[in-house]
């Protein structure tokens, strides 16, 4: 079975805010359309965390902010693979996948993921992958990386999970890499629905590139503290696009299929 799809959820698409909850109908949404031969990758395991952990102490915690961070996401995972398993149709099994920076930074390491993933596809199943935060050290990561980076090697530091997906986007060789975020898409204006960018594509690498960055030049900001916001996204999906991927970078709040199929506002960003 080919492995067509890399669908990632971030964080806030999978937050309430205004409730200080999971919005379950995003859940629902997306569980019921999930299917083997699809990957997804989610976000939202420390944000989640650090909502169950206020809800069952009613306090946050205070300690050093990399040790809570891997607290909260700790817990958060068990709370996310709970509650994707309530959506996702029964007949299908659930494969929980916690990755690091290593696992695509080696080779033996992305064949073993790669055998894992197109596993789960002949075996009726579904990767779902996030970033390991609860057992990752920045200060071991960052020396690591910069190793390789000397040694001249390609890196990917994977801690934002839009370059995650981009990375299995590649390494699977899908056809489609749908980010869900909390936006329609990209804007050319910061925070104004009005000016949704809807397509970027051109006929070579270098067109592609050149109206990517050409984009990245109005992007300021981010959704919360410690995302990269849509510059980063973009040069994700850029990575992606030039690899084969159409990439999709759409609202939540729409069916998988229908953001796949262009039957709602969206960015689609590729080579044609």
């Amino acid at each position: 079975m080919t492995l067509d799809l890399v669908c990632k959820v971030g964080s806030m698409a999978l937050i309430r805010r205004e409730d200080q909850d999971m919005d379950y109908n995003v859940f629902a949404r997306l569980g019921k359309e999930l299917r083997p031969g699809m990957i997804l990758v989610t976000s939202g395991a420390t944000e989640i965390g650090r909502l169950d952990y206020i809800r069952r102490t009613g306090r946050e915690l205070s300690g050093d902010p990399e040790e809570d961070k891997a607290d909260y996401a700790a817990q958060g995972q068990a709370v996310l693979m709970q509650t994707y398993r309530q959506f996702v149709p029964p007949e299908y099994g659930l494969r929980q996948v916690l990755v690091e920076h290593t696992h695509f930074n080696d080779p033996e390491k992305c064949a073993h993921l790669l055998g894992l993933f197109h596993r789960a596809a002949e075996q009726g199943t579904i990767p779902v992958v996030n970033y390991n935060d609860a057992v990752s050290d920045e200060e071991n990561r960052k020396m690591e990386l910069a190793v390789r980076r000397k040694a001249g090697t390609e890196v990917h530091e994977c801690v934002d999970n839009d370059e995650t997906a981009a990375v299995i986007a590649g390494l699977v060789h899908a056809k489609t890499l749908v980010l869900m975020t909390s936006t329609e898409g990209i804007y050319r204006v910061p925070g104004d629905p009005q000016t949704l960018v809807e397509r970027v594509e051109a006929h070579t690498p270098e067109e592609l590139t050149r109206m990517v960055r050409e984009l990245q030049e109005s992007c300021i900001g981010a959704s919360r503290a410690g995302a990269n916001g849509a510059r980063a996204k973009l040069e994700y999906a850029l990575e992606s696009a030039l690899k084969g991927s159409t990439v999709i970078i759409g609202h939540a709040r729409h069916h998988l299929t229908d953001l796949v199929k262009g039957n709602v506002r969206c960015t689609r960003i590729g080579l044609v």
